[in-house]
């Protein structure tokens, strides 16, 4: 019971450096991700930073983990309104990386590192890319089900394959900024057949040839 006080104290001011680690990053940018910078934010030295995370990478890793985390409760993956919205939701999450450059030069920084197999992030990061196609292709399946995509289309190829050219292009916006990432994932999208409020849908017998 005496060690309760302080995990908590301790547990209360990592998730006190990844909220300020998070703002940070937004508003300083990818510059602002070293450990000195984080440590003064939040008036710790770059030792008593580090004794809550154990290393630099871990650091990193724990600010991609608290970013998902709240992205996930945002995105609420089990409403019902989820597969119907899952185009205005991908969009919407490329807008958001967009607008955010530091934590997108951030997460591939870490990503790049990570296939490294005995890397700290590196289960994360498979699980995280796992998870996501699972979200991504059980909502296809549900449009697939209504009719509005494909019986023949492949929900887990399409879901892999928009979050390859999603990365794909993040990496080439980061050499040069006039990459659209948005338009070029919506001409996915499209070609891939799936409908999109300004795209009616393919197979729809009762839209005009």
């Amino acid at each position: 019971m005496a060690a309760r006080g302080p995990y908590a104290k301790g547990k209360a001011k990592r998730a006190e450096i990844l909220d300020v680690a998070l703002e940070v990053i937004a508003r300083d940018g990818y510059s602002s991700a070293t450990v000195k910078h984080l440590a003064d934010a939040v008036g710790l030295s770059q030792n008593g930073l580090l004794h809550y995370f154990g290393s630099k990478d871990a650091l990193f890793l724990e600010i991609l983990r608290h970013r998902d985390e709240l992205i996930a409760i945002e995105v609420d993956a089990e409403n019902r309104d989820f597969a119907e919205n899952i185009v205005d939701r991908i969009l919407a999450a490329v807008d958001e990386e967009v607008a955010s450059p530091g934590m997108t030069r951030l997460s591939l920084r870490v990503t790049g590192e990570a296939t490294e197999p005995d890397h700290v992030a590196h289960e994360f990061l498979r699980a995280r890319y796992e998870a996501i196609r699972l979200v991504v292709s059980d909502a296809l399946s549900r449009l697939q089900s209504d009719g509005q995509i494909a019986q023949d289309a492949d929900p887990i190829a399409i879901a892999a394959l928009l979050f390859a050219s999603w990365d794909g292009l993040q990496i080439q916006r980061m050499y040069d900024d006039t990459i659209d990432i948005r338009s070029h994932l919506l001409y996915l999208i499209r070609a891939l057949g799936i409908a999109t409020r300004t795209s009616p849908n393919p197979f729809d017998p009762t839209q005009p040839l």
